[in-house]
């Protein structure tokens, strides 16, 4: 807003218009019509055709939870960004700095492969024996803890096994994600269900167990590059010059899965996440 850039450098600044989300501003010599563009994650909730209610987690080497909503988000604490989305609506969106890397180091440390650890997490029972990860490998963002580091608790002589490692490894990434999707619930958007995409989303444990994690159905689309199929949609709507953007449906059926919820790990990985704070001030 112009008031805004004037407050912050002091005088009047001269800003571009904003175009609307599917505005033809200008042609090229050659015919070709420019619009308005959008970002990767604005994109992808395109592509999916995600709606108010839903909240869309991707689980890449870091990882995103984000939904569309039709005002914008106030959030004090300032872990959830403010964007837009591609339709002139907004898209509140929490990012974490560790997601599918837990699972490939994790696999590295009981020496197996992401495939293996897969395996291994499916035998282990819920709340993986007793063990907790806090999996801030590389510091970590949401929350703010730049110079954190991964703990693991609970070790006895009896549960560490490969395959409860394996497993707290997967509690821990969906619980990091349950506590970004708790942020987004502090800006008033409660999620009725979660959209699960990224490559860590292939995973059958993480599948299987986010619902009981996440406390709510978890609907995964087929595999596809949503955030390219979301700029393809908005340029259609550009060029069709409807009000909105043209029904598309996903390559393929989505898998639907539930569960009953676990509070349980929750609550142990909550109480080893705040028992941690300032670990990484006094440790840096």
């Amino acid at each position: 807003m112009p008031e805004i850039a004037e407050a912050a450098l002091g005088h009047p600044v001269g800003l571009p218009r904003v175009a609307t989300p599917a505005e033809i501003v200008a042609r090229t010599p050659g015919g070709a019509a420019l619009s308005a563009g959008t970002g990767d994650n604005m994109g992808a909730a395109l592509g999916l055709g995600a709606g108010l209610g839903e909240v869309v987690v991707s689980i890449g080497t870091s990882g995103t939870a984000y939904a569309v909503a039709a005002e914008p988000a106030a959030d004090e604490s300032g872990l959830v960004a403010g964007f837009a989305d591609a339709t002139g609506r907004f898209l509140p969106l929490v990012a974490t700095v560790n997601a599918a890397r837990i699972l490939t180091v994790t696999a590295r440390m009981i020496g197996t492969d992401v495939a293996g650890l897969d395996r291994l997490a499916l035998l282990a029972p819920p709340g993986s024996g007793g063990l907790t990860l806090l999996p801030y490998l590389d510091g970590e963002r949401s929350p703010r803890r730049p110079a954190a580091s991964g703990v693991l608790r609970g070790l006895t002589s009896t549960n560490t096994t490969q395959e409860n490692l394996a497993r707290a490894a997967v509690e821990a990434l969906l619980c990091s994600l349950a506590d970004a999707i708790d942020n987004l619930a502090d800006t008033g958007i409660t999620a009725e269900r979660v959209i699960l995409i990224g490559g860590a989303a292939r995973s059958e444990p993480i599948r299987r167990i986010a619902p009981a994690i996440f406390g709510v159905p978890v609907t995964v689309p087929p595999p596809a590059e949503y955030v390219a199929l979301g700029a393809a949609r908005q340029a259609a709507w550009a060029l069709s010059g409807a009000a909105s953007p043209p029904d598309w449906s996903l390559a393929g059926p989505s898998a639907e899965y539930t569960a009953e919820p676990l509070p349980f790990i929750r609550e142990r990985y909550a109480e080893l996440r705040d028992a941690t704070v300032g670990w990484d001030r006094r440790n840096a």
